[in-house]
């Protein structure tokens, strides 16, 4: 496992993947011969998005039938009822998201990875990069910046979503880690600035400060180890 981390966390290959959940995506376009673009092509992300600006309806306050006290979260501020969230098991940040993470080449990546381990693309401003799911099977988000836009990399392994977020939300970066809790069987995101809760499939705040609110989604795809490093 230390060695496959080394791939997301410490060399330099410009490269990003993200699986769509129920998506129908297009393939990429032919790759450029530089490791640092070889995968340009974005498909739309298959996920549907509320349109900008539209917030939904908070929920009259109700104390949450389960321990807050390691959270300053807002939890007056709620879009969900309480008893649609269980635990995952792990405890706040137990699933360790990974932060400014570094990439190796697709040669040494090949040393590991087979030809069908599905890797999820990000394309920004010129910069490609693959982010396997073998990777993120441990992780489920990754906090990056590419093509100098600041994205959150996710993947929850019990409902197969893959989706990207813009971390750029009301003026300032957002980073995000793993709550423990799930809601009808999806990931429960936090973001460290303001501690919200925020749904990983749809990308709504749920809990907290920006309850009622939507992260920006960035286009994606998820195609074979193969198919990137040709």
């Amino acid at each position: 496992m230390n060695m496959h981390l080394a791939w997301l966390i410490g060399t330099s290959v410009t490269v990003a993947l993200f699986a769509a959940a129920c998506a129908a995506l297009t393939p990429p376009a032919p790759p450029a011969p530089a490791v640092t673009a070889t995968a340009t092509a974005v498909a739309s992300a298959a996920v549907a998005a509320p349109a900008a600006g539209a917030q939904s309806a908070l929920l009259p306050a109700a104390a949450p039938p389960f321990s807050t006290g390691e959270w300053t979260t807002d939890f007056t501020r709620r879009t969900i009822a309480w008893e649609d969230v269980i635990s995952g098991g792990p405890p706040k940040d137990g699933i360790p998201a990974i932060d400014a993470p570094t990439f190796e080449t697709i040669d040494a990546a090949a040393t590991w990875l087979s030809d069908r381990d599905p890797v999820i693309v990000l394309e920004q401003n010129g910069d490609a990069r693959a982010y396997p799911l073998a990777i993120l099977i441990w992780h489920e988000i990754v906090n990056d910046v590419v093509g100098g836009k600041p994205v959150a990399v996710t993947f929850c392994p019990l409902c197969n979503a893959s989706i990207v977020f813009d971390r750029t939300f009301g003026g300032q970066v957002l980073d995000f880690g793993t709550t423990g809790k799930l809601r009808n069987s999806d990931l429960i995101m936090y973001d460290r600035q303001t501690e919200t809760w925020w749904q990983q499939f749809t990308g709504q705040g749920i809990v907290g400060q920006h309850a009622g609110e939507q992260l920006d989604f960035l286009a994606s795809q998820v195609i074979s180890f193969a198919d990137f490093a040709v």
